[in-house]
């Protein structure tokens, strides 16, 4: 029902720390933009933040973020969202079952501008709680 996963390298921070501990659920059965989740893809477990979901569009520009035609002012990121030279193209038209994923380090997260869309099975669940490891 529960899961756990370290949080590794610094793609969230600074929501999620290095060596921070996740306990996410597994039977969430959707999810809401800007929502906290854990996926897998490459191999890999990820923590990422939804940014759009089926039937969202998005397109990232030298202006930022903007979610159906409308930028996005987010609080919470510190950082200038901009699409990466090898990842996708833009605009993406989000699909059935699918869900549009970043990092909140927008300057060096992989996330969905590298492999795209993220598939609701590659979601492994939503993350209820963070567990940060003491710095000394």
């Amino acid at each position: 029902i529960f899961g756990i996963c370290r949080v590794s390298g610094n793609a969230m921070d600074p929501a999620c720390k290095n060596g921070d501990l996740i306990l996410y659920y597994r039977l969430q059965e959707s999810y809401q933009a800007k929502a906290l989740v854990v996926i897998e893809k490459d191999g890999e477990r990820q923590i990422r933040r939804i940014i759009a979901k089926e039937g969202d569009t998005v397109d990232i520009t030298e202006n930022g973020l903007e979610i159906n035609g409308y930028l996005q002012q987010e609080n919470n990121i510190y950082m200038d969202t901009l699409p990466y030279k090898e990842g996708i193209q833009f605009p993406v038209t989000v699909g059935q079952g699918e869900y549009f994923v970043l990092g909140d380090n927008r300057t060096n997260a992989k996330d969905s501008r590298i492999y795209g869309v993220v598939k609701k099975k590659e979601i492994k669940g939503g993350v209820i709680a963070l567990l940060r490891r003491s710095e000394m």
